[in-house]
């Protein structure tokens, strides 16, 4: 019987084996390969966990050993697979398995999981990290506690028994029919399709008692949310205080579709490390929604720790990083996101080792058009001089607002003198994006937002007036050369929710005046 255990570091972490010697000399517990803290603890939780369920402790010098050696040895998962490995040394199976079956399992098993004193399990982060790096190298069999069983079986092809208490999970090494296959009772092989809808807030909740619905006025900015949902743009609203930039984009998510198996399985990997699985929700199938405060930082954003624990822009991934009062975070953070916006992935570093986490996210920012809020309106009075406007939107670089696709500047809504009142269902807004998502996913398994130069050209067809308006935009407003690829991306989005093969001088026309924003003094 070979044990394995799961070391969590960064995103990849590492299978450790644990292996167990029985030798003469003064009954103690040695423990070898350079285990921290937690991991040298397990010594002694393990020794009262294996009496107090009813086996005995070994009486000869205990060995213990996690390799391979140079590896740091990190948590309180190593409870369970030492002590599993300590009675599997002791050959301790009386009265723990039947006539019929008394042989012990003769293939490798995973296993993690903190010991209480009394034997019990309690549960434990990145389950379901080390059950797919398992499978990954041919591990087909684990044991981990009954609270991390459902999270367990979300990883294909692996058979899982969650455990109760150290004696249930010893039994199980020699009753092979009590491991339950991955995908069976879990979700990870029957993910609906996407089409589903993602509970949430609608556009058009009414305010009670008032009558009036709480998104108002503001159909541009209801329009670059549907698109940004329909292609994952990144989307820039800038707007003076109560004009709905924040409320509309907090109900960003009730847009989107549900993840597909693919991303739902990295995303569950990211929460599973960082210890935010939901038991109702063992496979995150919902876009995570991540809206960190002004003060994070540049570590609680990109991650890090002494253990590489993912930041919020890896806990946003296939999901939304929304930044409200953006101009309010630290010029460091905000440049961070640059390189992670670009390639999709952030590498951390620490002591010597390094780790790449996803960061797949779309980004989603609101800002105010200056300090106080009031600059550009007619009826306040802004007390901010030009200078510390200057200073607030220098924090913005061109660089970060370069990748930008959608900027939309957002003006108080006049009740009395608006147009007609628009139906902003999310049930309505969702038609156009599911046609939209259904189309890139035939066509090339990705977001129009993240197309690579070489599939804008094949895939960004457009018509000989749609690419002759974009060069004179261009030449106009001085766009970059991914400035205008972001013109063929946004005009593909919103030909797909037209279901038009072709990129039509009206798609690119909405598309350039969506992206012709530079900030506010434009």
């Amino acid at each position: 019987m070979q044990i394995y255990s799961f070391s969590p570091f960064g995103y990849e972490g590492n299978l450790v084996t644990v292996e167990v010697d029985l030798k003469r000399g003064i009954p103690a517990i040695d423990m070898v390969g350079l285990a921290d803290g937690a991991v040298k603890e397990s010594r002694e939780r393990m020794k009262s966990a294996i009496r107090n369920s009813g086996f005995e402790f070994p009486v000869e010098r205990v060995l213990i050993s996690l390799s391979p050696a140079d590896l740091k040895k990190e948590g309180a998962g190593f409870d369970l697979p030492v002590a599993l490995a300590v009675l599997c040394a002791s050959n301790q199976n009386q009265n723990e398995v039947s006539a019929q079956n008394s042989e012990m399992l003769d293939f490798p098993v995973m296993t993690m999981g903190e010991l209480e004193l009394s034997g019990t399990l309690r549960p434990v982060r990145a389950i379901h990290a080390a059950v797919s790096t398992a499978r990954s190298s041919g591990i087909t069999h684990c044991i981990v506690p009954a609270a991390n069983a459902s999270e367990a079986r979300e990883v294909s092809g692996m058979k899982v028994f969650g455990a109760e208490n150290l004696r249930e999970a010893y039994s199980a090494l020699f009753n092979p029919e009590l491991f339950v296959q991955a995908g069976k009772k879990g979700q990870g092989e029957s993910l609906p399709e996407n089409s589903e809808k993602i509970e949430g807030v609608d556009f058009a909740q009414v305010i009670p008692g008032s009558g009036f619905e709480e998104i108002f006025g503001q159909p541009n900015l209801v329009r670059a949310l549907q698109i940004a949902a329909a292609g994952a743009h990144n989307v820039l609203a800038f707007g003076p205080p109560g004009c709905g930039k924040t409320l509309a984009m907090q109900r960003f998510s009730s847009l989107l579709p549900l993840l597909t198996l693919e991303e739902a399985q990295s995303t569950t990997r990211i929460y599973s490390i960082a210890g935010l699985l939901s038991p109702a929700e063992p496979l995150v199938r919902t876009p995570p929604f991540r809206s960190p405060h002004q003060s994070s930082t540049l570590e609680g954003i990109c991650g890090g720790g002494t253990n590489c624990r993912p930041g919020e822009i890896s806990l946003a991934h296939n999901g939304i990083l929304f930044l409200d009062e953006a101009a309010e975070f630290r010029t460091s953070v905000l440049q961070m996101l640059r390189v992670p916006l670009e390639s999709g992935a952030i590498t951390l570093s620490r002591a010597g080792r390094s780790t790449i986490f996803p960061a797949k996210f779309q980004l989603l920012m609101a800002t105010n058009p200056c300090p106080c809020g009031n600059f550009g309106s007619e009826k306040k009075l802004c007390l901010c001089s030009s200078r510390s406007i200057e200073n607030y939107w220098k924090k913005f670089s061109a660089p970060l607002l370069d990748r930008i696709d959608l900027r939309v500047k957002v003006d108080l809504a006049d009740e009395e003198n608006s147009a007609p009142r628009q139906n902003y269902s999310t049930n309505v807004l969702r038609q156009k994006i599911a046609v939209a998502t259904k189309i890139q996913r035939e066509r090339q398994g990705m977001k129009n937002a993240r197309l690579k130069p070489e599939q804008i050209r094949e895939i960004c067809v457009c018509t000989d007036e749609a690419r002759e308006m974009l060069e004179r935009a261009a030449s106009r407003h001085d766009f970059s050369p991914r400035a205008s690829a972001a013109c063929y991306k946004i005009a593909r989005t919103i030909a797909d929710m037209e279901s038009s093969q072709k990129i039509a001088a009206e798609h690119m026309a909405e598309a350039i005046d969506l992206r012709k924003f530079e900030g506010v003094f434009s």
